[in-house]
């Protein structure tokens, strides 16, 4: 299994800084262009390690909406073009990101699932699984697990895209808890879960056989080791991440 902390996914001042400092939040033009440019968190290019070439199915799990474009939108749109199919699966409806709290859940999480859809479509991502796991409560659980391995076993990826769970902090900004859980529990389902017939056994009945992802890469990162050029895919990806009208 290839497994990169890839840079190309490596927005990474986006963690929620639009609500933290509204007076200057950061554009969907920067966030796109500092995926196109290749950079980590230092601002550096590290190509040393490059991809190898995939042409299968690309399964991206993130934590909240927004979180897929923020880390691989344009990648996402790349991948699209060049015929793989993409699926994106987001844990939680991201029901917690706001500052009103008089605001009810089920309002939140039918605007952000409506907002992860339309980004989305700019990509032309078709496939959207919401887990509708607790917003700001995710922890790497046998049930999270099992729902992460059904996902793998269901739509057969080569690739995998997730968070960096090693990511604590980068760039003068914590890393969502969320983000850490997710991926901790995807890399986890990925192995040995996925791949071993011995593994969440009741997923057979289902007619979900074991299946071995090919390579990992891993967004939100401090310590990018992977490049992709994405030009002619920046702008998708900002006119995605205009989508999130509610966190943008």
């Amino acid at each position: 299994m290839f497994v990169v902390r890839s840079e190309i996914c490596m927005p990474d001042r986006q963690e929620r800084s639009e609500r933290r400092q509204p007076e200057e939040p950061k554009k969907p033009e920067l966030e796109a262009q500092r995926e196109a440019e290749g950079r980590d968190s230092a601002g550096t290019i590290d190509t040393s390690t490059p991809p190898p070439p995939g042409r299968g199915p690309v399964l991206v799990i993130a934590a909240h909406p927004d979180d897929p474009e923020f880390g691989c939108g344009a990648t996402q749109a790349k991948y699209v073009e060049e015929g793989r199919h993409v699926v994106v699966a987001v844990v939680t409806s991201g029901d917690e990101g706001g500052e009103d709290p008089t605001v009810p859940d089920s309002e939140l999480t039918c605007q952000r699932e409506e907002e992860q859809k339309r980004a989305s479509a700019q990509l032309g991502v078709k496939t959207i699984e919401f887990l509708r796991f607790p917003d700001g409560r995710v922890e790497n659980t046998l049930e999270l697990r099992r729902e992460i391995v059904r996902l793998i076993r269901k739509h057969k990826p080569e690739s995998v895209f997730t968070h960096d769970p090693g990511n604590f902090f980068s760039d003068g900004y914590l890393n969502h808890p969320d983000h850490r859980a997710v991926g901790h529990a995807t890399l986890d389902a990925i192995f040995p879960a996925a791949g071993n017939p011995r593994s969440f056994r009741e997923l057979l009945s289902e007619g979900l056989e074991a299946h071995k992802i090919k390579d990992v890469y891993l967004f939100f990162t401090a310590q990018a080791n992977a490049w992709v050029d994405v030009s002619g895919c920046v702008e998708k990806k900002a006119a995605a991440l205009r989508e999130h009208a509610s966190q943008i």
